[in-house]
């Protein structure tokens, strides 16, 4: 759930096409968070009914002696099984509405099977149906109305549902926007065939995106008006193209502002980028798909920023030229006809802020910050926060997180661009932003300030006083609060609890009102199913280099038996692995009750230990994780005389795929057994935007960009490897792979390779194929690391 910043709407969209990411990505992971290590990564639309049916049946335990617990028939049951290990996660797509007083939410009506909006008040803890689908129709028909997600109207009377989704990327697709009214319960349609729409911030109107330009439906006289005109082929007026959306995290390209006056817009032109294309192979003749796709080096996507005055219909351009750099956000500020511009160049370690007035298009900068070595980040995609800079309405200041002393921190600024005050400090970093209350002067964040290992609760004031803590348990710490700070609700669990959901009120110091999920089901499950937990565990490398990790040991541990070890990325940079969380990997238990020990680590690049632990690796991807991946095992090898140090795997899909692939080339002899999906085997295959923000410039590091690919190395492989890929990955090409096959064909050297042509970046394209790839994984282990 993301807050519409500055309109005082507040916009949900339930995803169910999460899919991987050369970043394990907003993924939905089958089994587990999605910093998970062991996770698959699909576009869910083509299967999602089917899926769930098959992953989330809730196993009954038979009746079984009580001295010996159930175990998994085969990797199908196992996986199957996942959903009894991670429970309920309590209400789902929460919105709090009513400057937080309420939220609404989904819940599933028994009697009539369909999803329903309820809202539920914490105040006096009454609950009421909002809009139930079953008692309405798409208007003119009969066929019962469907609905992919909502947003609310500013006065919390009218709901905006998108329906008939067809997907396009990672986000974004095409779809129809209806309008209801809870006074009369009247649905009407507004648009189809649109790409994004929204309310305007008074109500009276719904702004959206079809064919790449921009409309307005004016929601009392019932007319449509065209505000942009100038799209081509290629060329859209407030919508992104492939790039700017899967490595800026932005979907809508356009903003209402607050006054509801004028929409803030990108234009995209793609017209001079190399298309990608791809196919699934089938028919007689196969159809591709083409996308623009700048990868290293090559042109990017053009954008400038326009701004139509609704009531008149004038359009002006601001004065800014982006040149090869980026324009990866723009927000409203508390000055009326003010627009804040954020600007990256092209390396994305230069950073300014401008402030622009909409009425003639001229600005200046405000400020601006230059790494001196690494990469300035706009929005964390791991740790779930969209953006960096929040402008609070009714006062002329700005927060803005940065790393610039080492650690992610909150800092304050006036519209002159003055450093007011460092909002907080210390070894430690913030993560998320939950709530900034302009009225009682007060900032709710999460933080790594206990234990990089978990995240909690904390708020201060403006000025850095005050600072209070408010979750005290032990564990990985989730907070959905409303807009006020007054409610939150708290989802957390730990390696010996599974995930607990509490409804919480920050008032008197902190107070729980309810606790909404305990999930004893999940502990009846594992008491009648065979478990190995998480272990934690923390070492130093050879260099003095603090690390944490888990490990799973065997269901039926005995330390005088020797076990093989599969060590579990994906090591990306800002990503997290490990935390100190309840284990709910359905492979995972699977492979225990095999006898292996599952491990993972938080490798250098990782986030949450600051910005040296994390940017270590710029410029030079693949080389430090591998390092730290190689003394992991064998420190566990080492130290453990029950890990055998001879039979050890890797195995990663996505970045992870990339260094389970580098790994055994930069460090032959550790590991008998690779398993590679899905991975980035040269980065000047990939993607402009994300590789050049880790690796620089091509031109300013090309050895660099030599030595951190696959094929520099594959005469050095003696392992073996399983590659696995789809030909319709539009994220990372299936191009990665053949050239890595081609390399290592060179060398006289065979590798097993697994092609799905349909699917996306996470190679499973249903459930079969789902579960045959983990049955090929686990067939493949057994193979060369069974006795």
């Amino acid at each position: 759930m993301i807050p519409n910043r500055d309109s005082g709407l507040t916009k949900i969209d339930s995803r169910t096409s999460a899919f991987a990411k050369i970043k394990t990505p907003r993924i939905f992971s089958l089994y587990n968070h999605k910093n998970s290590s062991i996770s698959v990564m699909f576009r869910l639309p083509y299967f999602w009914p089917l899926f769930l049916l098959s992953l989330f049946i809730l196993w009954a335990p038979s009746q079984v002696d009580a001295q010996e617990k159930q175990r998994y028939q085969d990797v199908r049951m196992a996986l199957s099984a996942a959903g009894n290990l991670a429970g309920s996660s309590g209400p789902q797509n929460i919105i709090w509405i009513e400057d937080g007083e309420r939220y609404s939410y989904y819940s599933d009506n028994s009697q009539t099977g369909v999803r329903e909006i309820r809202a539920y008040s914490p105040a006096d803890d009454i609950d009421e149906v909002i809009f139930n689908p079953a008692d309405h129709t798409f208007p003119g028909t009969g066929r019962q109305f469907e609905f992919r997600s909502f947003q609310w109207s500013k006065d919390f009377q009218y709901l905006v549902f998108k329906t008939d989704f067809t997907p396009m990327y990672r986000y974004s697709g095409i779809s129809d926007f209806y309008y209801y009214s809870l006074e009369d319960e009247t649905i009407q349609l507004v648009a189809e065939d649109a790409f994004t729409a929204e309310l305007s911030p008074d109500g009276q109107k719904i702004g959206y995106g079809r064919d790449g330009e921009l409309y307005v439906y004016d929601l009392t006289s019932g007319e449509e008006t065209r505000l942009t005109f100038d799209s081509k082929e290629n060329l859209y007026n407030g919508r992104f193209g492939w790039v700017y959306e899967e490595e800026f995290g932005k979907v809508q390209a356009w903003e209402w502002s607050p006054d509801s006056r004028y929409i803030a817009y990108w234009q995209s032109d793609e017209r001079h980028v190399e298309l990608f294309r791809s196919t699934d192979y089938e028919g007689q003749y196969p159809e591709y798909t083409e996308i623009p796709y700048p990868k290293v080096g090559q042109d990017n996507p053009t954008v400038k920023i326009g701004v139509v005055d609704i009531e008149t219909g004038d359009n002006v351009w601001l004065d800014f030229d982006a040149g090869d750099g980026y324009i990866p956000r723009i927000y409203w500020t508390a000055v009326g006809d003010q627009l804040a511009i954020v600007h990256l160049n092209r390396a994305q370690n230069h950073l300014k802020l401008y402030f622009y007035d909409v009425s003639d298009g001229t600005g200046h900068l405000v400020m601006e910050e230059e790494a001196e070595k690494g990469w300035i980040d706009v929005f964390d995609f791991f740790a779930g926060i969209d953006d960096l800079f929040f402008f609070p309405p009714g006062r002329e200041e700005f927060l803005w997180v940065s790393d610039r002393d080492g650690w992610s921190h909150l800092y304050r600024y006036d519209y002159d661009g003055n450093l007011l005050n460092q909002v907080t400090e210390g070894q430690w970093e913030v993560t998320n932003v939950h709530a900034v209350n302009s009225d009682n002067n007060r900032i709710w964040y999460e933080s790594t300030e206990a234990t990089p290992l978990e995240r909690h609760l904390y708020s201060v004031d403006f000025d850095g006083n005050d600072k209070r803590r408010y979750s005290e348990t032990s564990g990985r710490h989730s907070f959905n609060m409303g807009p006020d700070g007054t409610y939150y609700i708290d989802r957390y669990s730990n390696t010996e609890t599974p995930t607990q959901v509490e409804l919480w009120t920050t008032g008197n110091g902190g107070e729980k009102l309810k606790t909404l999920v305990r999930n004893r089901s999940v502990s009846n499950f594992i008491d009648h199913f065979v478990y190995a937990p998480r272990e934690l565990f923390s070492f130093q490398t050879s260099v003095g280099q603090k690390l944490d990790g888990y490990l799973i040991k065997p269901v039926d541990f005995d330390p005088d038996e020797s076990y093989p070890l599969l060590l579990n990325i994906y090591g990306g940079p800002s990503a997290q692995g490990v935390y100190n969380q309840f284990e709910t990997n359905g492979w995972s238990q699977y492979l225990a009750q095999l006898g292996y020990v599952i491990v993972n680590v938080n490798n250098r690049g990782s986030g949450g230990y600051g910005r040296d632990f994390e940017k270590i690796v710029y410029e030079n991807l693949g080389h430090w994780e591998a390092k730290d991946f190689v003394e992991t095992v064998q420190y566990l090898a080492d130290t453990h005389a029950w890990i055998d140090g001879d039979r050890m795997a890797i195995r990663g899909h996505s970045y992870g795929g990339y260094m389970a692939a580098l790994t055994p080339v930069l460090h032959p002899g550790v590991f008998r057994v690779s398993i590679v999906g899905a991975p980035v085997t040269d980065w000047r295959l990939y993607d402009t935007i994300y590789t050049e923000r880790y690796m620089g410039l091509l031109e300013d590091n090309e050895q660099a960009y030599i030595e951190s690919s696959v094929m520099a190395h594959a005469g050095n492989l003696d392992a073996k490897m399983l590659v696995a890929h789809s030909s319709m990955d539009e994220n990372v090409h299936v191009q990665n792979t053949m050239q890595m096959v081609r390399a290592f064909t060179d060398e006289g050297i065979d590798v097993d390779l697994r092609i799905y042509p349909p699917g996306s970046h996470g190679v499973a394209y249903n459930a079969e194929s789902y579960f045959l790839l983990h049955k090929t994984y686990t067939e493949y282990l057994n193979r060369f690391l069974k006795p």
